[in-house]
């Protein structure tokens, strides 16, 4: 076995160890290493050595160096705890290949990318060099770059293995651990967290997109109401235009309603003269037809006289037999009838019987069973409920009792809470003040002040009022007050960072590196080149009278100006002000009458500077010389608005106050002793009685021009330290008593539902006792005797009335079927008749009808007749004549309508309108007055002008349309992402069912190398993973052993073939593992079973399970990183095998 596992080149063949492997890795006073570099192979790496001698910092320093953070680790919780014990700094520096197809940018680093993150007290840089060492990138996005590209996941557990997860994978015992390392391992865990992000902010910007929706429905409204006032006026111009042109028509209607009637006249003339020979041939034909008709009446009414005496007997014998066969068949239902009501009736009564026998048998057999011993021993059962009543009756009094005690304490308790609020909120006022003292005393008191001011408290309880919550608000502050006092530190120790911090050092630096750039060096900041000259009395005055001027640099020219702020973008640092100032300049001599004519001090005198360059900058930019410093806002005042001292330009005083000359002048509040925290910073410019306040500088920093703060500050931390101390204890104390009210509460429930359920019990005992009570008594008050008996005379009454019921039914039913005979006789008899005598009655049926249908044309020959000579006589002749008397009435009438049109308007304008249409002269009467009417109503409620409404209605839709267009967009391109969602959404499903299988099929690989099969179930629904093992000697059963039932060996390397599969699942340039091994030596690790020692026989198991995963490592290609603390001698070497032993630790 052991010759078939000799590692050499020509049996992996030319496998490449491809772009992003490690080469090397160094470590600077990282955790416990001072200074350590190891180099590694691109393919197997073994490093051994002693507990202790830092062999997991080396994969700690991998994670931190691709931009883990620390608690991510499970080393630490800050990176600066990854600092060696007495060291200010650490560095993590890691060289990485980067050669073939898959290199990173070589245009740009190069054969070899190396990653150097340092690490120190309070930050923490990372940054990309190339080959030669040159800073290449410095950005979190470019080392974010780095790792997608190589695909370097240090969180994922088959990239890097650390001691915490190689226990975490060894002991992960049930399905659901076993699930959560695959699925973190496979990378799907990450997806499926960024999937449901994702729906979660789509959600959210689809309720976001329906707000705004909803938001512009009020302008729809207010548009459409305006687009509707302007449909109304421009509906009123229309009805105006209606109105004049109805009355036009309605003149020139009149007009052709003459003519029409007048043509209607004339028509109806010649149609009225045609009817009369028309009239008269009708008369003609109508007298011939009648004749023709007579002479049919006389035959036809000789042959029915003949009919007539042959079938009247007939008809007789007919109506006689069917009125018998009608009285029949109602005799038949009549008594069918009354058969139904006898039978429901017997029915009834039978039931009735048959219920008294069940009563009476029930009053029989509890008569029996109530003996005189059952009545004693219902009343010892009646005794017994009524002393159980009692004693539940005293345990719920008892109860009630203590409950009442629980409440008592409970109240006692939180009264006790309340006193240590009222405490708690007294310290925290304490807290608050000194640390908002400190606040101010870094910007306002003198070194030699001591003592704190009243004015502070008063800032205090106005910011107590302002802020609710002042606990967090103090707390809040301290953190503020220990920020600002790890500046000041930072400033002593590098005056320069007090006037633009870590930005000037690094502008400072890179000045330094292009220095060639620049005709003569830049001076500044110029904070940095003064001092003061009486002390730190005037720092603040004058740093606010400077202002930003501090963090200025000089410049000689423009062309130095430009080489300047490209520095500064290359050291990130650009909000800072450039003054050009020759350097070769002499320093200015200021004559005395251009001074401001005062005693007091001005900004340039109190300042000391050996540059004459920054002393120019300070007198032409700053104004120095004309800044009056004064001691407080009285003489301030006095100084700026009473005594007009000329070649003054403003005074500042060393609380802040800021007083500007009359002509735009600062004032604070009238009392000058109270100085509120929110004016602290505010100007007051005043022109006459007008003043204005401006806005708070935020940004204004004060003290640094200050030496230091030593005493003041170590002296009010120690005041901070002590009252904080008494804030956690009597938080804690204040957490004890919550417990305590806790406990009783939970006490009080108990007892309240122990009460309850006492109180149910008792309810249901009395209930009982009453209920038995009632029974007993009416069971003693019934005559079982008595109400039998006559229980059994109504019993046998009714079986009596039943027979005479029966008796009645039987005579019936013989009556039915004799009515039912007859009527079938009668039906029979009817029916043969009528087949006698069916021919002579259709003969005679026929000759009737035909009579009948003579009369009736004989009837209606005659009234044609008649009708034709009066509609000559009385219709045609008269209404001709009246015809032609109405056609001359209408030719006048039409004249006078003519003359009348004519006036309103000329016949030209209606025809020129085209074809006229269809209405009436009355209904364009009426829809004229209806348009006077709607048009005076109209004119009086619409006095705005068309114009200025059209130009709001367009400005309000062009702005909706723009918002509506918006917001279709933003819903456009939420569906595409939610179509983009599901699309992906199925892809991560179908790759997570493609990894299940993958998973089982690369487990089953590797177990087949020892002759071993298995199976690996994997359920996402579940969130499970089980392993499944068949040995080679189970191969004849059907029986699936389950890993519990294999031995050490056989575990392990279930365990190994596990961990192997997952690795093949894994892309990665490199692997690391700390402690792989543990399960080979320490543990035995069975998928699912408990762990227990191993024996010395096992070394066999170790040797098999050390050779597959040492062969698989050299066939997956990627580099591999194997740390553990035990002997690997049996590891054969190999060129592609680098074994390494790390020193061992010193005590």
């Amino acid at each position: 076995m052991s010759s078939s596992r000799v590692f050499s080149c020509q049996m992996y063949g030319a496998q490449r160890s491809g772009a992003g492997t490690i080469r090397r890795i160094r470590l600077e006073n990282f955790m416990c290493h001072s200074s350590l570099e190891i180099e590694l192979g691109e393919w197997v790496n073994f490093i051994t050595g002693q507990n202790g001698s830092g062999k997991s910092a080396i994969l700690t320093a991998l994670c931190i160096a691709f931009g883990c953070r620390a608690r991510e680790t499970q080393r630490a919780s800050k990176l600066k705890e990854f600092i060696k014990t007495g060291c200010s700094y650490a560095t993590v520096q890691v060289d990485i290949k980067n050669e073939g197809v898959d290199s990173f940018k070589p245009e740009i680093f190069g054969d070899t990318i190396i990653i150097e993150r340092r690490i120190s007290d309070t930050t923490s840089s990372t940054v990309l060099k190339d080959r030669q060492g040159r800073k290449v990138a410095s950005r979190k996005e470019d080392l974010r770059e780095l790792v997608e590209h190589f695909n370097i996941d240090v969180e994922n557990p088959c990239v890097i293995m650390s001691q915490d997860k190689s226990r975490e994978f060894l002991h992960s015992g049930n399905d659901r651990d076993k699930f959560k390392f695959f699925f973190k391992a496979t990378l799907l865990q990450q997806v499926d967290e960024l999937l449901q992000s994702i729906i979660k902010q789509l959600k959210d910007a689809c309720a976001l997109v329906d707000e705004l929706e909803k938001l512009i429905r009020p302008a729809q409204l207010e548009l459409s109401e305006l687009q509707e006032k302007i449909e109304n006026i421009k509906r009123v111009e229309q009805i105006s235009q209606e109105v004049q042109l109805l009355r036009k028509k309605l003149a020139w209607s009149l007009v052709y309603d003459e003519d029409k009637r007048l043509q209607e006249q004339a028509k109806n003339i010649e149609t009225l003269k045609k009817r009369i020979p028309t009239c008269q041939a009708k008369i003609d034909s109508t007298l011939d037809k009648l004749e023709k008709l007579l002479e049919r009446l006389s035959k036809k009414k000789v042959q029915v006289a003949s009919l007539v005496e042959k079938t009247s007997e007939v008809k007789r014998k007919k109506d006689e037999l069917w009125d018998a066969l009608c009285s029949a068949r109602k005799e038949k239902l009549e008594l069918e009838e009354e058969h139904r009501r006898g039978t429901k009736q017997i029915h009834k009564m039978r039931n009735d019987v048959r219920r008294l026998e069940e009563q009476a048998r029930d009053i029989q057999d509890k008569h029996i069973r109530n003996t005189q011993a059952e009545e004693s021993e219902i009343e010892e059962q009646i005794k017994e409920l009524e002393y159980a009543v009692d004693n539940v009756q005293s345990l719920l009094s008892s109860l009630k009792d203590e409950e009442n005690t629980l409440s008592e304490q409970i109240s006692a308790e939180m009264d006790a809470m309340k006193k240590i609020n009222d405490e708690l909120l007294e310290v925290s006022l304490i807290l608050g003040r000194f640390s908002f003292c400190l606040y101010f005393e870094m910007a306002t008191w003198s070194l030699h002040s001591c003592a704190v001011p009243m004015c502070t408290c008063e800032m205090f309880e106005y910011i107590c009022k302002v802020y609710p919550s002042m606990i967090n608000y103090y707390e809040r502050k301290q953190r503020e007050v220990h920020h600002q006092i790890c500046e000041l530190r930072l400033h002593q120790t590098n005056k320069v960072t007090a006037f633009g911090g870590d930005g000037v050092l690094r502008l400072l630096r890179e000045i330094e590196r292009h220095h060639k750039a620049f005709s003569m060096p830049p001076i500044g900041p110029i904070g940095a080149h003064v001092t003061l000259v009486n002390g730190d009395t005037w720092a603040p005055a004058v740093e606010r009278a400077i202002g930003k001027m501090l963090n200025a640099f000089i410049v000689t020219n423009s062309e130095d100006a430009c080489a300047l702020r490209k520095c500064a973008r290359e050291a990130r640092y650009n909000f800072f002000p450039i003054v050009i100032q020759r350097f070769s300049r002499p320093r200015l001599i200021i004559p005395n009458h251009s001074l401001p004519q005062t005693s007091h001090p001005t900004t340039l005198s109190v300042l000391h500077s050996d540059n004459p360059t920054i002393y120019n900058v300070l007198v032409d930019v700053c104004k120095a010389e004309r800044q009056v410093l004064v001691k407080d806002y009285n003489m301030g005042r006095a100084v700026a608005f009473d005594q007009r001292i000329p070649n003054m330009l403003e005074s500042n005083t060393f609380s802040l106050y800021y007083l500007a000359k009359p002509a735009i002048s600062c004032v604070k509040q009238s009392h000058p002793d109270v100085v509120a925290p929110k004016d602290m910073y505010k100007k007051r410019f005043s022109r006459g009685s007008v003043q204005t306040v401006l806005p708070i500088n935020k940004n204004l920093k004060i003290g640094r021009l200050r030496g230091s703060f030593g005493d003041q500050v170590k002296e009010f931390e120690s005041h901070v330290s002590n009252i904080q101390q008494d804030i956690d204890q009597r938080k804690s104390r204040k957490r004890e008593l919550e417990k305590k009210v806790q406990d009783f509460n939970r006490k009080l429930d108990n007892k309240k539902k122990r009460r309850l359920d006492v109180e149910r019990e008792f309810m249901a005992k009395r209930m009982k006792l009453q209920d038995m009570q009632k029974s007993h008594a009416v069971d003693a008050s019934l005559l079982p005797e008595s109400t039998t008996n006559e229980l059994l005379q109504e019993i046998s009454d009714g079986k009596m009335v039943i027979k005479k019921k029966e008796a009645l039914l039987e005579a019936l039913k013989d009556r039915i079927n004799e009515a039912e005979e007859k009527a079938r006789t009668l039906k029979l008899s009817f029916e043969d008749l009528g087949e006698s005598t069916k021919g002579e009655v259709e003969a005679f049926q026929k000759a009737e009808e035909e009579l009948t249908e003579i009369e009736k044309e004989i009837h209606n020959a005659e009234a044609n007749k008649l009708h034709y000579e009066n509609i000559m006589n009385n219709k045609v002749l008269p209404q001709i004549k009246e015809a032609e008397a109405k056609y001359l009435e209408l030719e006048k009438d039409r004249k006078e309508s003519y003359k009348k049109a004519s006036v309103i308007c000329p016949e030209s304008d209606i025809e020129a309108l085209g074809d006229r249409d269809e209405t009436t002269t009355e209904q364009l009467d009426a829809k004229l007055k209806r348009l006077n009417q709607r048009l005076m109503h109209e004119s009086q409620q619409y006095s705005e002008s068309i114009d200025d409404l059209r130009m709001l209605h367009q400005e309000k839709e062009r702005r909706i349309l723009r918002e509506l267009h918006t917001y279709k967009a933003f819903r456009e391109r939420l569906d595409a992402c939610q179509k983009a969602l599901d699309l992906r959404w199925k892809k991560f499903q179908r790759n997570a069912s493609l990894l299940r299988r993958e998973l089982t099929w690369q487990f089953n690989g590797h177990l087949g190398k020892k002759g071993i099969s298995g199976h690996i179930n994997v359920s996402y629904e579940e969130k499970t993973l089980s392993v499944e093992v068949k040995m080679p000697q189970d191969a004849s059963s059907t029986i699936i052993r389950d890993t519990r039932g294999l031995s050490g060996g056989e575990r392990s390397f279930s365990t190994l073939c596990f961990a192997l599969a997952l690795h093949d699942m894994t892309e990665a340039p490199f692997r690391a593992m700390d402690e792989f091994d543990v399960f080979m030596v320490r543990f035995e690790f069975s998928l699912g079973c408990v762990c227990y020692p191993l024996g010395i026989e096992d070394a066999v198991s170790r040797k098999i399970s050390l050779d597959t995963l040492v062969e698989f490592a050299l066939a997956q290609g990627s580099q591999w990183i194997f740390i553990t603390p035990h002997d690997i001698s049996n590891v054969k070497n190999g060129e592609r095998i680098k074994k390494q032993q790390m020193a061992a630790p010193r005590l």
